[in-house]
């Protein structure tokens, strides 16, 4: 019996140890653990969260100051040229703009959204679009039309199918286009009242009838002309633009390709007589408010495609648009009427012009 005994209890005790051994391992093992995860450190860029991966510190409010930024030298040579009026004729647009758009948003309990200066941008340009001349009603109706019913009853920015300032010149034009019309004398500085302003003549009404403007290629480029405020300089202008496309606000696709099909077509198809090609191409390129339209204008993100074959091709229509309404319409200018066609047809555009998706599959149509 002793014996069964002792056989009996050197069993259990190697059964013991067998049971407790896995238990040991397991124990050390987590033991290794714990310590291991104590000891890691997991980097910010591995940590999940969710989208957008991606942040840049350029905002809506950041992007719209850069530009209004750019919009200052044309601004201010407009001032110089055509006296204190015009910068009050901006300021009373961005102003008009700014309180449009609050109280737009207040009525139609959306978040209120002045802060980010798009409306301040739109009234800029707007009163750039107008001449030295406009009254101040006329400004005032202008930026409640492109706030309120081209951005706002769209849906806001981000969903406004048209550019609001030149929808709001267009509808100006083709209401009172008396106003819109009456252009002064470069250096005729006007301060607070229009009534002593002498009328001039823009180089694009001479290009209409058929003969060059009096004014030199050089005072062209660097705006001694009579016309709205911010289009006379095409060297600040495009200054504002090489500023855009250095710090990458815009793209080079739709400028190139605006300026360069007018620049073709018009070398190719000069309409006055007995004057060199390359001289006819640059007083019409000069000319007008190409240079605005191409850089500030046909660039805004959201009228705009967002492919670059699609910038290509809104440039080049946009551009042929232009000579075909300088030729053939009843107007001398058409950037402003060429940019709304094609802002009506980037949905179209970016649809042929996206790129393909690979490895997925095909729809199958009944």
């Amino acid at each position: 019996m002793n014996d069964i005994k002792k056989d009996n209890i050197v069993l259990a005790e190697a059964e013991a140890k067998v049971e407790s051994k896995p238990e040991a391992k397991v124990e050390s093992k987590s033991e290794t653990k714990v310590e291991e995860s104590e000891k890691i450190t997991v980097p910010e860029l591995l940590t999940v969260t969710s989208s957008p991966h991606l942040r840049h510190r350029d905002s809506t409010r950041t992007i719209m100051l850069e530009v209004i930024f750019a919009l200052l030298p044309a601004l201010l040579w407009g001032t110089y040229v055509f006296g204190l009026r015009a910068l009050l004729v901006c300021i009373v647009c961005a102003g008009s703009c700014y309180i449009a758009e609050y109280v737009t948003q207040l009525i139609l309990k959306r978040p209120i959204t002045v802060s980010d200066c798009s409306a301040l941008l739109t009234g800029l340009l707007l009163g750039m679009n107008l001449p030295a001349t406009a009254p101040a009603w006329l400004a005032i109706v202008g930026s409640v039309f492109a706030i309120v019913i081209v951005k706002q009853l769209f849906g806001g920015l981000g969903h406004n199918v048209f550019n609001p300032a030149l929808a709001a010149r267009v509808f100006l034009t083709m209401a009172w286009p008396s106003y819109m019309t009456n252009f002064t004398a470069p250096f005729d500085r006007l301060l607070f009242s229009s009534a002593d302003a002498v009328a001039s003549a823009t180089p694009l009404a001479s290009l209409k009838h058929g003969a060059l403007p009096d004014a030199s290629l050089l005072d062209m480029f660097l705006g001694k002309i009579g016309g709205t405020i911010g289009e006379v300089s095409a060297l600040f202008l495009l200054l504002g633009g090489v500023y855009l496309l250095i710090r990458k606000i815009i793209t080079w696709q739709i400028p190139v390709a605006y300026i360069g099909t007018v620049a073709l077509l018009t070398f190719l198809f000069p309409q006055i007589d007995g004057v060199a090609r390359w001289e006819f191409m640059l007083y019409e390129v000069l000319a007008g408010g190409l240079i605005l339209g191409a850089f500030f204008m046909a660039t805004d993100y959201v009228t705009s495609p967002s492919t670059s074959w699609g910038r290509v091709i809104f440039g080049a229509g946009a551009g042929i648009l232009v000579v075909f309404i300088r030729y053939f319409g009843g107007y001398p200018e058409g950037v402003s009427f060429s940019i709304l066609v094609m802002n009506s047809l980037v949905w179209y555009i970016e649809r042929i012009t996206r790129p393909r998706v690979f490895g997925g599959a095909k729809k199958k149509h009944a």
